[in-house]
């Protein structure tokens, strides 16, 4: 039976970290925190930089709480582009997922916003690592804003 407390989680961010002031550690505990007020899914759409580091610590909670990892994927060729270490880590999250959503068959323009669109309307809230007025990470605030989601940026 699933609990009422079910609370459902997507994360967005920007895909280079190294330039901004990202705390890691800030992500675990507010992951735990969630985890421990109800949190059991979180939604992760698999891009390169905050994506891959919230999932990671999902997967390290896991080990410990009851919770589910969905992997949304806007295409099968998502990876296609990304470095070779950050191919490793996608692979080893996606073999951590409970679940693997792929929205698209090939890839589209627009695809990718197709897979943010699909997290905000997912998730009963969105961490959010924003820096920057523009972007995917932008646009999906902005769209789970328009939802009525709330939003916790870090």
């Amino acid at each position: 039976m699933e609990s009422s407390d079910n609370k459902k989680c997507s994360f967005t961010g920007h895909r280079v970290l190294s330039c901004y002031d990202f705390d890691p550690a800030l992500l675990d505990r507010v992951i735990l925190n969630l985890i421990k007020n109800g949190t059991q899914t979180f939604y992760c759409g698999m891009a390169q930089g905050f994506d891959l580091a919230a999932a990671e610590s999902v997967i390290y909670y896991k080990k410990e709480y009851p919770v589910r990892l969905i992997a949304c994927l806007p295409c099968p060729e998502q990876s296609q582009t990304f470095s070779k270490a950050n191919k490793t880590r996608y692979e080893n999250v996606l073999k951590n997922c409970d679940e693997v959503t792929i929205l698209s068959d090939e890839y589209y323009k627009g695809c990718m916003h197709a897979r943010d669109r699909y997290l905000v309307e997912s998730c009963d809230l969105l961490v959010c690592f924003l820096r920057k007025n523009s972007g995917g990470t932008f646009y999906t605030v902005n769209y789970a804003k328009k939802l009525n989601k709330k939003i916790i940026e870090l």
